[in-house]
């Protein structure tokens, strides 16, 4: 049998238009959530097909599922120096217990680790560690390490299949999922990458114990974009069990989880190069990604800080476009604010020296741009984005100087 044909099968949850309300098939969130150890969901792309595994002691038997899917592989474990001394202990063990050959490369935690320079050093660890074609690579980390590690597989002699064990929350309800591989570039943010779908994704949500509480928050920042983007009533849900999701109270954790992986399984099973729909969810990600290149991708600004912020301006820059009503950006702004997120560029430190222009020419890096036109994801309503590329730059240069220059 070939190996890609041992990728698990599932059903596929249905979606009904590009843009609008709750339209995701998932469970609503004002239900209990499930009592079992582990949930499930299936990211449905054909003979790309794999499952999501959410709970608790899933480290333990990350070697018990990795054997299921590949009996005789062996595996080199890709992480970080933070994730190593908290985790790696447990993951190696589970590994050994099952009786999966496997070799560690440890790199340096932070966004700088996503570089042509690590790129090449993890490529030729690999190779030194004789990974074949039907081993694999196991991405252990936040969404640096996810991006990275999955990437190198993407080349490494042409294809390896790679696992995802993600450790941050950012990482568990988005990063690990879909497939978007990459690192960044002096020009911008995961400019240089590929679509390579992992074998499977093992989010144990008892690793995000030991996660620091500002990589907690910026995490949740992904969480909240969810709800945003398409479900009003997980919005709403959010705003009631925020202090739950916070207290890593297990059912609000899992909810979390689920909601949020389950309408991203959705759109990347029918739109996985995002063509259309799957862009919906890079709400907040044009500003964002502008403003992490500009900071140097560093601990000044985290991801889901900047993601953060953006929403805030996608919403502000809806309102004033007269695209949605008046009060909804104050809303995001206030949810995130009592989240401990930042939600202006003034919060950004250091950031008053930047011009309008600067900030521009970084947005004109974005993925998304079609022949030089920006494209945005604007904002109807809570729950209800679109994809726009009807704004033109010198509304964008008004409204950014509107906002840099203090006034509002």
């Amino acid at each position: 049998m070939n190996p890609k044909d041992k990728r698990r099968k599932g059903f596929s949850m249905s979606s009904q238009t590009v843009s609008g309300q709750n339209l995701t098939q998932a469970d609503d969130p004002n239900l209990a959530a499930p009592n079992n150890r582990f949930e499930t969901i299936n990211v449905a792309l054909g003979e790309r097909s794999y499952d999501i595994l959410m709970g608790t002691g899933l480290l333990e038997k990350a070697g018990e599922q990795i054997k299921s899917l590949r009996p005789a592989a062996k595996c080199s474990i890709v992480t970080d120096e933070n994730v190593a001394s908290h985790h790696l202990n447990a993951l190696e063990a589970s590994l050994d217990q099952a009786g999966i050959v496997h070799k560690s490369i440890i790199l340096p935690a932070g966004e700088a680790t996503k570089s042509f320079d690590k790129l090449s050093y993890l490529v030729n660890e690999l190779l030194s560690h004789e990974i074949e074609r039907n081993d694999l690579v196991i991405a252990f980390g936040g969404g640096v390490i996810g991006d990275l590690a999955g990437f190198a597989a993407s080349i490494l002699r042409r294809g390896v299949d790679f696992v995802q064990i993600p450790t941050s929350l950012l990482a568990q309800v988005d990063s690990s999922v879909g497939g978007k591989t990459g690192i960044n570039s002096p020009h911008g943010k995961n400019l240089v990458g590929a679509f390579h779908q992992p074998l499977l994704v093992l989010c144990d949500i008892d690793v995000l114990k030991t996660l620091e509480p500002r990589q907690f928050r910026a995490g949740y920042a992904e969480v909240v974009k969810y709800g945003l983007i398409r479900d009003a009533i997980f919005f709403k849900w959010l705003q009631e069990n925020r202090d739950r999701v916070f207290a890593l109270e297990h059912d609000a954790l899992i909810k979390t989880l689920h909601t949020s992986c389950a309408m991203k399984a959705d759109v990347v099973s029918q739109d996985e190069k995002e063509h259309g729909l799957r862009a919906l969810l890079n709400l907040g990600h044009t500003f964002g990604h502008g403003f992490e290149a500009l900071t140097g991708y560093g601990e000044r600004l985290l991801h889901g800080e900047a993601i953060a912020i953006g929403m805030v301006l996608a919403f502000e820059f809806s309102e004033r476009a007269g695209l949605c009503k008046t009060g909804l950006a104050e809303l995001v702004r206030s949810h995130f604010k009592e989240a401990g997120l930042p939600t202006s560029m003034k919060d950004i430190d250091g950031f008053g020296d930047v011009s309008v222009e600067d900030l521009i020419k970084t947005m004109r890096q974005d993925k998304k741009v079609e022949r030089g036109v920006l494209t945005f994801i604007l904002c109807r309503d809570i729950g209800d984005a679109f994809v726009s590329r009807d704004m033109s730059e010198d509304n964008l240069r008004e409204f950014l100087d509107f906002k840099l220059s203090g006034t509002d």
